[in-house]
C-alpha cells in the first residue's frame, strides 16, 4: 500500500504560483525522480490543463536540457487522475477523469497501489488536508516572497499537527523541501 504525499512548489509566503518560482536542473531532477516513483498523480483541472499545456510538446520537440526532457517524459508516463466538474475528457497520455469523489478515489488508489499516490494541486492538496488523509507532506519552499497569489492551505478549518521528518536543500535554487507526516498521536 503506497502513501498519499502531498508535493508541491510555494513560496515562503504560502503561495502556489508557478510564475513566482524557478526551476532549473537540480529541481526536475528531484520532480523526474518522485515521478518516476509515483504510481499515480492527483491533479485538479488548473493544474492539469497548465501542465499539459507545455509538457507534451517537450516530449515531442525535446529542449535539449537533459534535466527538463527527462522531467517531460517522466510527467508523460505516469498516470494522471483529474478532477474536474468541467471538463468532458483528457487527451494527454496515460491522463483520465476521475470516476469518483476526491476522498474515494484517493483512499482506493493508495490502498491499491504499491507505489505511493502524489497530488499536484492546491485545491487538492486542500481538500484533502482538510479531510485530514494524507500521509506526507513534501513542501518546496522557495526563497521568494510573492506578497499574493493562492495560499496552499486556504480553507482549512482546524488545526492538524505534523511531524517533521527531514529537509532537504536544492542547494541551486536555495529553495528547501521540508518533509512532514501526520502526527498520529
Amino acid at each position: 500500500m503506497g502513501k498519499l504525499v502531498a508535493a508541491i512548489n510555494m513560496t515562503l509566503d504560502g503561495f502556489c504560483d508557478h510564475t513566482a518560482v524557478n526551476a532549473d536542473d537540480e529541481m526536475h531532477d528531484y520532480y523526474t525522480e518522485l515521478l518516476r516513483s509515483a504510481g499515480a498523480v492527483l491533479y485538479g483541472r488548473v493544474t492539469y490543463q497548465l501542465m499539459e499545456s507545455y509538457w507534451p510538446s517537450v516530449v515531442t520537440n525535446p529542449t535539449g536540457n537533459r534535466s527538463t526532457d527527462e522531467f517531460a517524459s517522466a510527467i508523460q508516463d505516469v498516470s494522471k487522475i483529474v478532477f474536474s466538474r468541467t471538463l468532458k475528457g483528457v487527451s494527454w497520455h496515460n491522463a483520465k477523469l476521475a470516476a469518483k469523489g476526491l476522498e474515494q478515489e484517493a483512499s482506493d488508489l493508495k490502498r491499491q497501489l504499491d507505489k505511493d499516490v502524489f497530488l499536484g494541486s492546491p485545491s487538492l492538496i486542500a481538500a484533502l488536508t482538510e479531510l485530514d488523509i494524507i500521509d506526507e507532506y513534501q513542501l518546496n519552499i522557495h526563497p521568494v516572497i510573492a506578497g499574493s497569489g493562492l495560499p496552499l492551505f486556504k480553507g482549512i478549518s482546524r488545526k492538524i499537527e505534523l511531524k517533521h521528518i527531514r529537509s532537504k536543500t536544492l542547494r541551486g535554487l536555495g529553495a528547501v523541501i521540508h518533509y512532514y507526516e501526520r502526527n498520529k498521536g
